[in-house]
């Protein structure tokens, strides 16, 4: 598997949180990921190629193609760097799948990362009147940490 990562800018990055959201499950992570890095103006970090991912094509807004790209933007808030995990694709298979994630872990390790936040949604068999926002993690005070967050805002 070829997996080729091209830097775009060379930013000062200061603690950074990943923030993932590539397609899924009615597209909620990704939608949420693309909304953030337009509202934010975050800007293009890195993109990452693969043969791995899906064999099709993209039209751009200028109708030229253009091969799947997963990418990384960033956005320096306070003392905190926020990375997003954007794209319109994911890898084909499993395998494939862990070798990017090593691959995306272990840049975001080099860089001094710790925290990550996977955005994904639920599939369920109606639309419920009050949706809600649902929370997990790896280790229980990273869960608090954020459950107090949701509470606080009446999710």
């Amino acid at each position: 598997m070829v997996w080729e990562i091209k830097q775009i800018s060379k930013p000062k990055i200061k603690n950074p949180v990943l923030i993932e959201g590539l397609p899924g499950m009615g597209n909620v992570g990704k939608i949420a990921v693309d909304f953030m890095i337009d509202s934010l103006g975050a800007k293009k970090l890195m993109e990452i190629h693969s043969y791995d991912y899906p064999h099709l094509v993209f039209v751009n807004e200028e109708n030229l193609l253009e091969l799947p790209v997963i990418e990384v933007y960033y956005k320096n808030v306070g003392n905190k760097t926020l990375l997003f995990l954007a794209g319109d694709v994911q890898p084909l298979d499993e395998r494939a799948c862990y070798e990017f994630c090593s691959r995306v872990l272990d840049t975001f390790e080099k860089a001094g990362g710790q925290e990550i936040i996977a955005l994904g949604g639920i599939a369920m068999q109606k639309i419920p009147r009050y949706p809600k926002v649902y929370c997990t993690a790896n280790g229980k005070r990273i869960l608090e940490k954020y459950a107090a967050r949701f509470k606080s805002k009446n999710l």
